[in-house]
């Protein structure tokens, strides 16, 4: 598998683990990471700290038990896609969640140059409402 592929599949591992630093592994200051409009958390964050503060941070403070399920990784050389499925516990609401998910990672020498969320986001507000 290519270097792309393995930073991407590292990176999953690292959050099966809950493991923040390894997930930012391959992010680097100029990584721009978009949450689907609609999301809770929806955006385009630039860098690893960003990502974190908007992203990270706020999905372990306001969901239970937050998961990203892969089922299918696909290598497409400078393009790699995660899909799978999310599913969590909002805390203020109590309501739990499921939806499915794509990742698309864009890659350049094992290292994320952008990444794009698309979610069924009507399911991920239904919990939060």
């Amino acid at each position: 598998m290519s270097k792309n592929y393995e930073a991407i599949k590292a990176h999953y591992a690292a959050s099966d683990s809950k493991d923040i630093v390894g997930m930012m592994a391959p992010i680097t200051s100029q990584t721009r990471w978009t949450e689907m409009a609609g999301f809770p958390y929806a955006g385009t964050y630039v860098g690893a700290e960003a990502i974190v503060a908007g992203v990270f941070k706020r999905i372990s403070e306001e969901w239970n038990d937050y998961t990203f399920s892969l089922e299918r990784l696909i290598d497409g050389g400078a393009t790699i896609v995660g899909i799978g499925t999310y599913s969590g516990n909002y805390k203020k609401s109590g309501k739990s969640m499921r939806a499915r998910v794509v990742h698309v990672w864009d890659m350049e020498d094992g290292k994320v140059v952008r990444f794009e969320q698309f979610t069924d986001t009507k399911l991920v507000s239904e919990a939060i409402a």
